[in-house]
C-alpha cells in the first residue's frame, strides 16, 4: 500500500452510518467543545461485503489490542450517546 506525500490524518471521535442496498457510507466528524455544526472530514464508501470484511478485521485488530493492552471499558450500561451527549449539573 502506498500512502500519498500529502494525505493528512483525520482524527475522528463521531462515525454516522448509513446504508442502501448496495452499498454502506461511514462519514467521519469531529465532536469539539463548544462546536455547533459538525462537518464531515472524512468519508468511505463500502460494498456490503467489503463492510462486513472490514467489521471482521476491526473486530480482530481489537481483540489483539485487548490481549496486548487489557480490555478497553465501554462506560456505563446506558446508551453511548447518553455518555456523550449527557447534561453537566453543577454538583
Amino acid at each position: 500500500m502506498e500512502l500519498p506525500d500529502d494525505l493528512s490524518p483525520v482524527y475522528s471521535n463521531i462515525v454516522r452510518i448509513s446504508h442502501t442496498p448496495t452499498e454502506f457510507v461511514l462519514d467521519f466528524t469531529q465532536l469539539l467543545p463548544g462546536q455547533i455544526l459538525l462537518k464531515v472530514m472524512a468519508r468511505l464508501i463500502m460494498s456490503p461485503l467489503g463492510a462486513k470484511l472490514f467489521l471482521r478485521a476491526l473486530a480482530e485488530n481489537l481483540a489483539r489490542y485487548e490481549a496486548t493492552y487489557g480490555e478497553i471499558p465501554i462506560p456505563g450500561d446506558k446508551s453511548l450517546a447518553n455518555d456523550l451527549f449527557r447534561r453537566i449539573s453543577p454538583p
